[in-house]
């Protein structure tokens, strides 16, 4: 089994705190990989949305600009949702602003 987790906590600081079991942990703790926010690496956005949009999918080119302006504290996971909901509000196969 493996397992991949993600958190906006530092669990580290959790364990000493006491708020996080110490076991698991360093149960899960075997590889850790640090990304930084979605906002703070946004030449990473068009690759990110290429992936999740199937190819017959096109944006208009004032989408992107939008899309970097704003913050995205929910990360790649609400990126995601965004443009599931704008795949849904589309009367064709194009995302473009409302």
């Amino acid at each position: 089994v493996r397992l991949i987790a993600a958190t906006n906590r530092n669990l580290a600081e959790e364990v000493k705190a006491g708020r996080f079991r110490e076991d698991l942990y360093y149960r899960i703790n075997v590889l850790t990989l640090q990304l930084p926010p979605l906002r703070e690496r946004l030449d990473d956005l068009l690759p990110i949305i290429e992936h999740l949009l199937t190819p017959e999918w096109t944006i208009e080119e004032d989408v992107l600009p939008a899309l970097r302006r704003y913050h995205w504290p929910g990360n790649v996971r609400q990126l995601r949702n965004a443009l599931e909901r704008a795949k849904i509000l589309s009367d064709d196969h194009v995302i473009r602003l409302p």
